[in-house]
C-alpha cells in the first residue's frame, strides 16, 4: 500500500482554462484512477473515460485539452479489486443532487460589479447584531409575497410586502437594524431531492455532501451547476447592498454518511476511528478527523474559498468541539489574511464522546486557546429561558428563583468580575470560560430545540399570552443589554412558534418537518407587531450606547457595578462611561419592586417593559417602580452635568 503523504500544492480539483483543464486528485492508496466525462449532470450520458497518472505526494493527474466548460465529471477509483465512482471532493460546481462534478469558469457566475462587492466592516465584535435565518424559511410562505419563494433570489428581492403593505424578506430584515444574518446550511447537502421540487421536501441541511458548492434546491435550476452559484452570489450581494453581512453556517464535523466522496477517494483517512469503529462525537454516525493533515488542509482551503469567491463575511461552526484547536487557529490565521474583519464562532461542545482528547478540542473550556474565535453562551440561554433539554424547566424570566449569581455572570459577558460569586455558580464548573466578551455569543433561541415562545408556552402553561410576551421582552432585553455579541433566531422577535400537528403539538427538533412547521409567516397580530418594535428599539439602543458593547474584560470589571437589591429576583447594575452612566434593572419576581436610584440626580428612561428605543420615554428622580416582569434602562449624560 502506498504511503499517505500529504499533498502541499494548491491545485486539487479541476483547474480550468479555455485551452485545457487540469485534474488532480489525492488518493494515495488507489491502485488506479480514471476520469469519467459526462455531457450532463445526471442520466446515461458518459462521453469518455481517461486513465489518470500517478503523480507526486499521493496524487493522480491528467490534463485534458480543449474547452471543457460545463462538462461534468467523476473519478472511478480501483482499490484491492473493488471499484467505486465518486464526485470530486474539491468540486466547485455539480449537477443535480451533487453526484457529478462540473468544470466551470467561475468568472461567468459573478453578478454585475461583483468584484467591488464587500460586506460591512466592524472592528469590534461586540458591535454585531446577528439574526439566524434559513434561505427557505425566510420566504417560502405565501405571506412573504416574493417572486422566488424559498430561493436565493427570494432573499435578494427588494420591495416585497405582505397583504397589509408591511416589509417582508430582505426589506424586513433590514428594518430590524441587524448587522449580520447567519444563514443555515447553504452548501450542497444530501437530504433534499433537488430533482423533485414538487415533493416540497424539507431539511435544515446539516448533512454535508459537497462542501464547496451551494445547495441546489435553493436555486431556480439545480440541473445546471452554474445557476446555483450565480444566484447565491446575487443573494449575498443583495445583503451587502443593504449593509448586512453574511455569516455561513458550516458543518465540518461530519458528513451525511460514510458513502461520501472523502471516504471513496481515501477510505478511513478523513474520519476518526476507535479501533475498527467510527468515533461519533457528531451524533451522526461519523466524525471528521480534522487533525489529519489532508483533512485540515481541506477545511482550511474550503472556508478560504467561500470567503474569496462568495465574499462570505464569517463562519459559524457546527459542533466546533469536534474540531481540533490547531485546525481552528489555522482557519483564523488564513482567513484574516483574506479579510482582517472575518467573523468566526461556533458551538463549543460536541454531540457525543470523541477519541480526540478534550485538551485538543475547540470547546468552551479551551476558549482562551483560540485566536479570535467566539462561542455560543449556553449559560445565558439556559439561565434566561430554562434548560434547553428539559422543556418544562423555567428560567429567570419565567420565574425560577435564586438566579442572582447566574444573571450577574451573564450580564458581564462571562468574564471574571469581582461581584460574581463563582463558587455559587452551578451551571458550569471552573468559573469563567472566556477572556474577552468578544468571544461570547449571547442568545436565548436558535434553530435547535424549542423556540423562545414555545419554551415559554410549555414551561409556563399557567400564564396567558400577555404574561408570556412580558417574559419574551425581558429575555430579549437581557440579551441586548449583556456584554458580548447578541444573536437571535429569525422570528423570535414576533413570537415564532413551530406547530407540529393538528392537536397543538409543538416541535423541538423540526429539522425534517414540513414547510408548515418551519417557515416564517408575515401575517402578524398586533401583539407580534408590538414585540417586533420592542426588538427594533433594543437593537437601536444597543447601537447607540457603547457601554453595552465593551470589548475588554478589565473595562467591564472597572465600569459595571452591581447594586444590592432586597429581592433575589431583581438585579440592577450601572455601566459607567466617560460620556454617560447607564442603569440596567431586571425584575422577574412577578410583582412590582421599588428601585432606589444610586444618586440624587434625574435619570432619563429609555427602556421599560413595553417600550424600547433611543428616544426618552420619561424621567425618574430618587426612585422608581419596576414592572412585575420586565427590564428598565435609565441614563445620565455625564458631559452635561
Amino acid at each position: 500500500m502506498q504511503q499517505r503523504i500529504p499533498y502541499d500544492g494548491n491545485d486539487l480539483g479541476a483547474v480550468y482554462t479555455k485551452k485545457y483543464t487540469a485534474f488532480r486528485l489525492w488518493a494515495p492508496t488507489a491502485d488506479a484512477v480514471t476520469l469519467c466525462l459526462y455531457r450532463e449532470g445526471d442520466g446515461d450520458c458518459l462521453s469518455d473515460t481517461l486513465p489518470m497518472k500517478r503523480d507526486v505526494q499521493g496524487t493522480w493527474t491528467i490534463r485534458v485539452d480543449g474547452d471543457l466548460r460545463h462538462v461534468y465529471y467523476t473519478y472511478r477509483l480501483e482499490r484491492s479489486g473493488k471499484t467505486v465512482e465518486s464526485q470530486d471532493p474539491y468540486s466547485v460546481a455539480v449537477g443535480v443532487n451533487g453526484q457529478r462534478s462540473m468544470v466551470l469558469d467561475l468568472k461567468e457566475t459573478d453578478p454585475e460589479n461583483f468584484k467591488e462587492d464587500h460586506g460591512p466592516v466592524f472592528s469590534n465584535r461586540t458591535d454585531l447584531v446577528i439574526c439566524e435565518i434559513s434561505v427557505l424559511d425566510s420566504t417560502a410562505d405565501g405571506s412573504s409575497r416574493v417572486k422566488y419563494p424559498g430561493k436565493y433570489l427570494g432573499l435578494a428581492e427588494k420591495g416585497t410586502k405582505n397583504k397589509e403593505g408591511e416589509a417582508t424578506g430582505l426589506d424586513y430584515l433590514k428594518s430590524l437594524g441587524i448587522t449580520h444574518v447567519q444563514i443555515m446550511p447553504m452548501y450542497d447537502f444530501a437530504s433534499i431531492d433537488e430533482a423533485a421540487p414538487k415533493k416540497r421536501e424539507y431539511n435544515w441541511g446539516y448533512d454535508p455532501l459537497n462542501y464547496n458548492v451551494p445547495e441546489g434546491s435553493f436555486s431556480t435550476d439545480p440541473f445546471h451547476g452554474e445557476v446555483r452559484i450565480r444566484e447565491m452570489k446575487e443573494m449575498i450581494a443583495a445583503f451587502h447592498r443593504e449593509g448586512i453581512g453574511v455569516i455561513m453556517d458550516v458543518v465540518y464535523n461530519h458528513t451525511y454518511d460514510l458513502d461520501s466522496c472523502l471516504q471513496k477517494c481515501e477510505p478511513d483517512y478523513y474520519y476518526r476511528m476507535n479501533g475498527t469503529r467510527y468515533s461519533n462525537a457528531s451524533a451522526c454516525g461519523n466524525e471528521i478527523a480534522s487533525e489529519q493533515p489532508m483533512m485540515r488542509k481541506y477545511i482550511v482551503e474550503s472556508v478560504c474559498y467561500w470567503a474569496r469567491e462568495y465574499h462570505v463575511d464569517g463562519f459559524r461552526f457546527d459542533l466546533m468541539g469536534v474540531l481540533d484547536i490547531d485546525t481552528m487557529n489555522e482557519i483564523s490565521r488564513r482567513l484574516k489574511e483574506i479579510n482582517p474583519y472575518i467573523i468566526l464562532y461556533g458551538e463549543g461542545w460536541t454531540g457525543g464522546t470523541s477519541t480526540m482528547p478534550e485538551f485538543r478540542r475547540a470547546m468552551k473550556r479551551n476558549a482562551r486557546m483560540l485566536d479570535g474565535i467566539g462561542m455560543f453562551s449556553d449559560d445565558i440561554r439556559d439561565m434566561v429561558r430554562g434548560h434547553v433539554f428539559y422543556n418544562k424547566d423555567c428560567g429567570y424570566v419565567s420565574g425560577k428563583e435564586k438566579m442572582k449569581v447566574a444573571v450577574r455572570y451573564c450580564a458581564t459577558g462571562g468574564v471574571w468580575h469581582p461581584q460574581v460569586d463563582y463558587a455559587a455558580y452551578t451551571y458550569a464548573a471552573g468559573g469563567t470560560w472566556t477572556d474577552t466578551p468578544e468571544k461570547v455569543i449571547n442568545y436565548v433561541s436558535c434553530h435547535d430545540n424549542l423556540t423562545l415562545w414555545d419554551k415559554l408556552q410549555i414551561s409556563r402553561p399557567d400564564c396567558d399570552a400577555g404574561e408570556r410576551l412580558a417574559m419574551n421582552r425581558l429575555a430579549a432585553a437581557m440579551v441586548f443589554t449583556a456584554q458580548g455579541v447578541p444573536f437571535f433566531l429569525g422570528g423570535e422577535e414576533f413570537a415564532r412558534t413551530k406547530p407540529a400537528g393538528k392537536n397543538g403539538e409543538i416541535s423541538e427538533n423540526s429539522y425534517n418537518l414540513p414547510y408548515e412547521t418551519n417557515v416564517l409567516r408575515y401575517d402578524w397580530s398586533d401583539g407580534q407587531k408590538g414585540l417586533q418594535q420592542y426588538y427594533r428599539g433594543l437593537i437601536a439602543f444597543r447601537k447607540a450606547h457603547k457601554g453595552l458593547r465593551m470589548t475588554d474584560a478589565e473595562e467591564i470589571r472597572q465600569n459595571i457595578l452591581f447594586m444590592e437589591m432586597t429581592s433575589e429576583q431583581t438585579i440592577a447594575f450601572t455601566i459607567r462611561q466617560p460620556e454617560e452612566t447607564l442603569l440596567v434593572a431586571y425584575n422577574a419576581s412577578g410583582r412590582k419592586e421599588t428601585l432606589l436610584l444610586p444618586d440624587d440626580r434625574t435619570w432619563t428612561l429609555y427602556i421599560d417593559d413595553l417600550h424600547a428605543g433611543t428616544r426618552p420615554i420619561g424621567s425618574v428622580h430618587s426612585n422608581m417602580e419596576l414592572p412585575a416582569t420586565g427590564c428598565v434602562v435609565l441614563g445620565i449624560n455625564e458631559l452635561s452635568c
